[in-house]
Protein backbone atom coordinates (compact mmCIF):
# COMPACT_ATOMS: atom_id res chain seq x y z
CA UNK A 1 0.00 0.00 0.00
CA UNK A 2 1.45 3.36 -0.98
CA UNK A 3 1.48 6.15 1.53
CA UNK A 4 2.08 9.87 1.19
CA UNK A 5 2.78 12.54 3.76
CA UNK A 6 0.88 15.77 4.23
CA UNK A 7 2.43 19.08 5.21
CA UNK A 8 2.65 18.02 8.85
CA UNK A 9 4.46 14.81 7.92
CA UNK A 10 1.51 12.55 8.81
CA UNK A 11 0.94 9.47 6.67
CA UNK A 12 -2.38 8.99 4.90
CA UNK A 13 -3.74 6.19 2.73
CA UNK A 14 -3.72 6.45 -1.04
CA UNK A 15 -7.28 5.22 -1.58
CA UNK A 16 -6.81 4.85 -5.32
CA UNK A 17 -4.01 2.37 -4.92
CA UNK A 18 -5.41 0.72 -1.82
CA UNK A 19 -8.94 0.15 -3.15
CA UNK A 20 -10.13 -0.52 0.40
CA UNK A 21 -8.96 -4.11 0.30
CA UNK A 22 -7.81 -4.09 3.92
CA UNK A 23 -8.58 -2.36 7.18
CA UNK A 24 -6.73 0.89 7.86
CA UNK A 25 -3.60 0.23 9.89
CA UNK A 26 -3.51 1.40 13.46
CA UNK A 27 -0.62 3.75 12.61
CA UNK A 28 -2.85 5.62 10.16
CA UNK A 29 -6.06 5.66 12.18
CA UNK A 30 -4.25 6.53 15.37
CA UNK A 31 -5.70 3.84 17.65
CA UNK A 32 -6.26 0.10 17.68
CA UNK A 33 -8.94 -2.14 19.08
CA UNK A 34 -10.02 -1.56 22.65
CA UNK A 35 -11.55 -3.88 25.17
CA UNK A 36 -15.04 -3.35 26.56
CA UNK A 37 -14.90 -1.16 29.67
CA UNK A 38 -15.72 -4.08 31.93
CA UNK A 39 -12.56 -5.89 30.75
CA UNK A 40 -10.01 -3.06 30.59
CA UNK A 41 -8.48 -3.96 33.95
CA UNK A 42 -7.67 -7.40 32.53
CA UNK A 43 -5.90 -6.09 29.42
CA UNK A 44 -2.46 -7.58 30.27
CA UNK A 45 -3.74 -10.94 31.47
CA UNK A 46 -3.86 -14.14 29.41
CA UNK A 47 -6.92 -14.18 27.17
CA UNK A 48 -7.47 -17.92 27.44
CA UNK A 49 -7.13 -17.91 31.24
CA UNK A 50 -9.64 -15.07 31.53
CA UNK A 51 -12.01 -16.80 29.12
CA UNK A 52 -11.82 -20.00 31.13
CA UNK A 53 -12.78 -18.08 34.27
CA UNK A 54 -15.61 -16.36 32.38
CA UNK A 55 -17.10 -19.73 31.41
CA UNK A 56 -16.99 -20.82 35.05
CA UNK A 57 -18.59 -17.54 36.14
CA UNK A 58 -21.45 -18.14 33.70
CA UNK A 59 -21.87 -21.62 35.21
CA UNK A 60 -21.53 -23.37 31.90
CA UNK A 61 -21.54 -27.15 32.22
CA UNK A 62 -18.20 -28.92 32.34
CA UNK A 63 -18.78 -30.31 28.86
CA UNK A 64 -19.77 -26.93 27.38
CA UNK A 65 -16.87 -25.14 29.06
CA UNK A 66 -14.38 -27.66 27.71
CA UNK A 67 -15.84 -27.47 24.19
CA UNK A 68 -15.85 -23.66 24.16
CA UNK A 69 -12.30 -23.46 25.52
CA UNK A 70 -10.90 -25.93 22.96
CA UNK A 71 -12.69 -24.16 20.09
CA UNK A 72 -11.37 -20.77 21.28
CA UNK A 73 -7.79 -22.05 21.50
CA UNK A 74 -8.02 -23.53 18.01
CA UNK A 75 -9.45 -20.29 16.60
CA UNK A 76 -6.75 -18.17 18.24
CA UNK A 77 -4.12 -20.46 16.76
CA UNK A 78 -5.43 -20.02 13.20
CA UNK A 79 -2.96 -18.05 11.10
CA UNK A 80 -3.74 -15.59 8.33
CA UNK A 81 -1.45 -14.99 5.30
CA UNK A 82 1.93 -13.36 6.06
CA UNK A 83 1.47 -13.91 9.78
CA UNK A 84 3.42 -17.11 10.35
CA UNK A 85 2.47 -20.14 12.41
CA UNK A 86 1.45 -19.55 16.00
CA UNK A 87 2.73 -21.98 18.62
CA UNK A 88 0.68 -23.20 21.57
CA UNK A 89 2.81 -21.00 23.83
CA UNK A 90 2.02 -17.97 21.62
CA UNK A 91 -1.69 -18.65 21.92
CA UNK A 92 -1.69 -19.31 25.65
CA UNK A 93 0.43 -16.23 26.41
CA UNK A 94 -1.66 -13.90 24.24
CA UNK A 95 -2.96 -11.02 26.36
CA UNK A 96 -6.49 -9.72 26.35
CA UNK A 97 -5.54 -6.50 24.56
CA UNK A 98 -3.61 -8.45 21.92
CA UNK A 99 -6.45 -10.90 21.50
CA UNK A 100 -9.20 -8.36 20.87
CA UNK A 101 -7.46 -7.25 17.67
CA UNK A 102 -6.27 -10.75 16.82
CA UNK A 103 -9.83 -12.09 16.53
CA UNK A 104 -11.21 -9.14 14.55
CA UNK A 105 -13.94 -10.80 12.39
CA UNK A 106 -12.86 -8.67 9.40
CA UNK A 107 -9.19 -9.63 9.20
CA UNK A 108 -9.78 -12.97 7.46
CA UNK A 109 -9.02 -15.22 10.44
CA UNK A 110 -12.67 -16.16 10.93
CA UNK A 111 -12.98 -17.04 7.23
CA UNK A 112 -9.93 -19.33 7.31
CA UNK A 113 -11.07 -20.99 10.51
CA UNK A 114 -14.55 -21.62 9.05
CA UNK A 115 -12.97 -23.20 5.97
CA UNK A 116 -10.89 -25.47 8.20
CA UNK A 117 -14.00 -26.96 9.83
CA UNK A 118 -16.24 -27.01 6.76
CA UNK A 119 -15.76 -30.78 6.31
CA UNK A 120 -17.31 -31.55 9.70
CA UNK A 121 -20.92 -32.49 10.36
CA UNK A 122 -23.38 -29.56 10.50
CA UNK A 123 -24.05 -30.21 14.20
CA UNK A 124 -20.32 -30.04 14.96
CA UNK A 125 -19.86 -26.86 12.91
CA UNK A 126 -22.80 -25.23 14.70
CA UNK A 127 -21.40 -26.20 18.10
CA UNK A 128 -18.02 -24.64 17.30
CA UNK A 129 -19.65 -21.56 15.82
CA UNK A 130 -21.60 -21.14 19.05
CA UNK A 131 -18.31 -21.22 20.96
CA UNK A 132 -16.59 -18.62 18.77
CA UNK A 133 -19.69 -16.41 18.70
CA UNK A 134 -19.62 -16.44 22.50
CA UNK A 135 -15.92 -15.47 22.50
CA UNK A 136 -16.42 -12.66 19.97
CA UNK A 137 -19.36 -11.15 21.86
CA UNK A 138 -17.51 -11.40 25.18
CA UNK A 139 -14.64 -9.32 23.72
CA UNK A 140 -17.00 -6.73 22.26
CA UNK A 141 -17.13 -7.88 18.64
CA UNK A 142 -20.23 -8.48 16.57
CA UNK A 143 -20.71 -11.75 14.72
CA UNK A 144 -20.82 -10.84 10.99
CA UNK A 145 -24.11 -11.31 9.14
CA UNK A 146 -22.37 -13.39 6.50
CA UNK A 147 -21.69 -16.17 9.00
CA UNK A 148 -24.39 -18.70 8.15
CA UNK A 149 -24.99 -21.76 10.28
CA UNK A 150 -25.35 -24.94 8.20
CA UNK A 151 -28.72 -26.64 8.27
CA UNK A 152 -28.77 -29.77 10.39
CA UNK A 153 -30.12 -32.86 8.73
CA UNK A 154 -33.35 -34.02 10.32
CA UNK A 155 -32.71 -37.22 12.25
CA UNK A 156 -35.24 -39.17 14.24
CA UNK A 157 -34.24 -40.22 17.75
CA UNK A 158 -32.48 -43.57 17.65
CA UNK A 159 -34.20 -46.14 19.85
CA UNK A 160 -33.90 -49.84 20.56
CA UNK A 161 -36.57 -52.22 19.30
CA UNK A 162 -38.70 -54.20 21.79
CA UNK A 163 -36.68 -57.29 20.93
CA UNK A 164 -33.39 -55.50 21.58
CA UNK A 165 -34.71 -54.12 24.86
CA UNK A 166 -35.77 -57.59 25.94
CA UNK A 167 -32.31 -58.98 25.11
CA UNK A 168 -30.65 -56.12 26.97
CA UNK A 169 -32.71 -56.60 30.16
CA UNK A 170 -32.02 -60.33 30.11
CA UNK A 171 -28.27 -59.77 29.72
CA UNK A 172 -28.30 -57.20 32.55
CA UNK A 173 -29.93 -59.67 34.94
CA UNK A 174 -27.29 -62.28 34.13
CA UNK A 175 -24.36 -59.86 34.24
CA UNK A 176 -21.69 -60.16 36.91
CA UNK A 177 -21.47 -56.38 37.00
CA UNK A 178 -23.70 -55.27 39.91
CA UNK A 179 -24.24 -51.91 38.22
CA UNK A 180 -25.55 -53.29 34.92
CA UNK A 181 -29.20 -53.86 35.84
CA UNK A 182 -29.65 -50.82 38.08
CA UNK A 183 -28.11 -48.40 35.56
CA UNK A 184 -30.14 -49.66 32.59
CA UNK A 185 -33.43 -49.85 34.52
CA UNK A 186 -33.02 -46.40 36.08
CA UNK A 187 -32.13 -44.82 32.72
CA UNK A 188 -35.13 -46.45 31.05
CA UNK A 189 -37.55 -45.42 33.78
CA UNK A 190 -36.37 -41.88 34.51
CA UNK A 191 -35.00 -40.57 31.20
CA UNK A 192 -31.97 -39.16 33.02
CA UNK A 193 -28.98 -37.85 31.09
CA UNK A 194 -25.85 -39.84 31.85
CA UNK A 195 -24.24 -36.80 33.52
CA UNK A 196 -27.29 -36.46 35.77
CA UNK A 197 -27.20 -40.17 36.60
CA UNK A 198 -23.52 -40.04 37.59
CA UNK A 199 -24.13 -36.89 39.64
CA UNK A 200 -26.83 -38.44 41.85
CA UNK A 201 -26.12 -38.55 45.57
CA UNK A 202 -27.71 -41.02 47.96
CA UNK A 203 -29.77 -38.30 49.65
CA UNK A 204 -31.26 -37.28 46.29
CA UNK A 205 -33.41 -40.42 46.08
CA UNK A 206 -36.74 -40.65 47.93
CA UNK A 207 -37.70 -44.34 48.02
CA UNK A 208 -41.09 -43.78 49.61
CA UNK A 209 -42.13 -41.16 47.07
CA UNK A 210 -40.28 -43.07 44.33
CA UNK A 211 -38.66 -39.94 42.94
CA UNK A 212 -35.22 -38.38 42.71
CA UNK A 213 -34.01 -34.79 42.69
CA UNK A 214 -31.65 -33.73 39.93
CA UNK A 215 -29.61 -30.72 40.98
CA UNK A 216 -27.94 -28.44 38.43
CA UNK A 217 -28.88 -30.50 35.39
CA UNK A 218 -28.29 -29.29 31.86
CA UNK A 219 -28.56 -25.51 31.74
CA UNK A 220 -28.05 -25.49 35.54
CA UNK A 221 -31.72 -26.41 36.06
CA UNK A 222 -33.12 -28.51 38.89
CA UNK A 223 -35.95 -30.99 38.44
CA UNK A 224 -37.55 -34.09 39.89
CA UNK A 225 -37.73 -37.42 38.08
CA UNK A 226 -40.02 -40.30 38.87
CA UNK A 227 -39.53 -44.06 38.91
CA UNK A 228 -41.53 -47.23 39.64
CA UNK A 229 -41.22 -50.12 42.06
CA UNK A 230 -38.99 -51.87 39.53
CA UNK A 231 -36.37 -49.14 39.88
CA UNK A 232 -36.85 -49.07 43.65
CA UNK A 233 -36.11 -52.79 43.88
CA UNK A 234 -32.93 -52.66 41.79
CA UNK A 235 -31.74 -49.53 43.64
CA UNK A 236 -32.18 -51.21 47.02
CA UNK A 237 -30.38 -54.28 45.68
CA UNK A 238 -27.51 -52.06 44.53
CA UNK A 239 -27.31 -50.28 47.92
CA UNK A 240 -26.72 -53.63 49.62
CA UNK A 241 -23.80 -54.25 47.26
CA UNK A 242 -22.57 -50.66 47.51
CA UNK A 243 -21.88 -51.09 51.22
CA UNK A 244 -19.30 -53.78 50.36
CA UNK A 245 -17.25 -51.42 48.19
CA UNK A 246 -14.46 -49.41 49.78
CA UNK A 247 -16.19 -46.12 49.12
CA UNK A 248 -13.92 -43.12 48.72
CA UNK A 249 -17.00 -41.01 48.02
CA UNK A 250 -19.60 -41.34 50.74
CA UNK A 251 -22.14 -39.08 48.98
CA UNK A 252 -22.32 -40.63 45.50
CA UNK A 253 -25.15 -43.05 44.81
CA UNK A 254 -23.21 -45.01 42.21
CA UNK A 255 -19.59 -46.05 42.75
CA UNK A 256 -17.23 -47.74 40.30
CA UNK A 257 -15.05 -50.72 41.22
CA UNK A 258 -12.42 -48.39 42.72
CA UNK A 259 -14.88 -46.78 45.06
CA UNK A 260 -15.00 -43.48 43.18
CA UNK A 261 -18.11 -41.77 41.82
CA UNK A 262 -19.25 -43.43 38.61
CA UNK A 263 -18.14 -41.52 35.48
CA UNK A 264 -19.76 -41.17 32.08
CA UNK A 265 -16.89 -43.15 30.60
CA UNK A 266 -17.54 -45.98 33.09
CA UNK A 267 -21.17 -46.10 31.96
CA UNK A 268 -20.38 -46.15 28.24
CA UNK A 269 -17.77 -48.90 28.67
CA UNK A 270 -20.39 -50.96 30.49
CA UNK A 271 -22.88 -50.25 27.68
CA UNK A 272 -20.38 -51.50 25.09
CA UNK A 273 -19.93 -54.74 27.02
CA UNK A 274 -23.70 -55.23 27.39
CA UNK A 275 -24.22 -54.51 23.69
CA UNK A 276 -21.76 -57.25 22.76
CA UNK A 277 -23.49 -59.76 25.04
CA UNK A 278 -26.97 -58.78 23.79
CA UNK A 279 -26.05 -58.90 20.10
CA UNK A 280 -26.63 -55.16 19.64
CA UNK A 281 -24.32 -52.88 17.68
CA UNK A 282 -22.27 -50.76 20.08
CA UNK A 283 -23.23 -47.62 18.17
CA UNK A 284 -26.91 -48.37 18.89
CA UNK A 285 -26.59 -48.69 22.66
CA UNK A 286 -25.72 -45.53 24.55
CA UNK A 287 -27.19 -43.92 27.69
CA UNK A 288 -28.88 -41.38 25.42
CA UNK A 289 -30.48 -44.18 23.39
CA UNK A 290 -32.23 -45.33 26.57
CA UNK A 291 -33.34 -41.73 27.19
CA UNK A 292 -34.91 -41.75 23.72
CA UNK A 293 -36.63 -45.06 24.54
CA UNK A 294 -38.02 -43.49 27.72
CA UNK A 295 -39.51 -40.56 25.78
CA UNK A 296 -40.94 -42.56 22.88
CA UNK A 297 -42.36 -45.07 25.37
CA UNK A 298 -44.25 -42.27 27.13
CA UNK A 299 -45.54 -41.00 23.80
CA UNK A 300 -46.72 -44.45 22.75
CA UNK A 301 -48.66 -44.74 25.99
CA UNK A 302 -50.49 -41.46 25.42
CA UNK A 303 -48.44 -38.95 27.44
CA UNK A 304 -48.76 -35.34 26.29
CA UNK A 305 -45.74 -33.47 24.91
CA UNK A 306 -45.61 -30.93 27.77
CA UNK A 307 -45.40 -33.68 30.40
CA UNK A 308 -42.63 -35.38 28.43
CA UNK A 309 -40.80 -32.05 28.20
CA UNK A 310 -40.86 -31.62 31.98
CA UNK A 311 -39.76 -35.20 32.65
CA UNK A 312 -36.87 -34.89 30.21
CA UNK A 313 -35.82 -31.50 31.54
CA UNK A 314 -35.95 -29.75 28.16
CA UNK A 315 -35.81 -25.95 28.44
CA UNK A 316 -37.36 -25.54 24.98
CA UNK A 317 -40.31 -27.65 23.89
CA UNK A 318 -38.94 -27.68 20.33
CA UNK A 319 -36.34 -30.16 21.62
CA UNK A 320 -39.17 -32.45 22.70
CA UNK A 321 -41.20 -32.12 19.50
CA UNK A 322 -38.72 -34.34 17.67
CA UNK A 323 -40.49 -37.26 19.35
CA UNK A 324 -43.71 -36.30 17.55
CA UNK A 325 -42.22 -37.83 14.40
CA UNK A 326 -43.76 -40.98 15.73
CA UNK A 327 -42.56 -44.44 14.91
CA UNK A 328 -44.40 -46.91 12.72
CA UNK A 329 -45.29 -48.93 15.79
CA UNK A 330 -46.91 -45.90 17.44
CA UNK A 331 -48.80 -45.08 14.27
CA UNK A 332 -50.17 -48.63 14.12
CA UNK A 333 -51.26 -48.40 17.78
CA UNK A 334 -53.09 -45.12 17.17
CA UNK A 335 -54.79 -46.63 14.12
CA UNK A 336 -55.83 -49.76 16.05
CA UNK A 337 -57.40 -47.73 18.86
CA UNK A 338 -59.26 -45.53 16.40
CA UNK A 339 -60.66 -48.52 14.52
CA UNK A 340 -61.97 -50.13 17.71
CA UNK A 341 -64.90 -47.70 17.35
CA UNK A 342 -67.34 -48.78 14.65
CA UNK A 343 -67.09 -45.82 12.30
CA UNK A 344 -69.77 -47.20 9.99
CA UNK A 345 -72.33 -48.13 12.65
CA UNK A 346 -74.46 -45.01 12.25
CA UNK A 347 -74.30 -45.14 8.45
CA UNK A 348 -75.47 -48.70 8.06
Amino acid sequence: MSQKEDENGQPWADAGTRQYLERFSDNIVGHGFTLPTRLTRLKDMSLLSCYEQQLKAEKKSEHTSRSYFIAARKFLGTSIPNEGELSIDDVESMSMIEGVGHIDPNNGRLDIWLQSISHLKPSTVNARLAAISHLLKWLGHTVPDWVVRPQRSKRLPRTLTHQELGNLIQVCRQSENPLAEVIVVVLLETGLRVSELCGLDRIDVDYQDMSANVWSGKGDKDRRVLFTKRSKDVLEKWLRHRSTRSGKNDKALFLNSRGHRLTQRNVQKMMDSLADDAGILRSRLTPHTLRHNFATGLLERGADIVSIQRLLGHADISSTRVYLDITDQTLREVYRRAQETDLFGDIE
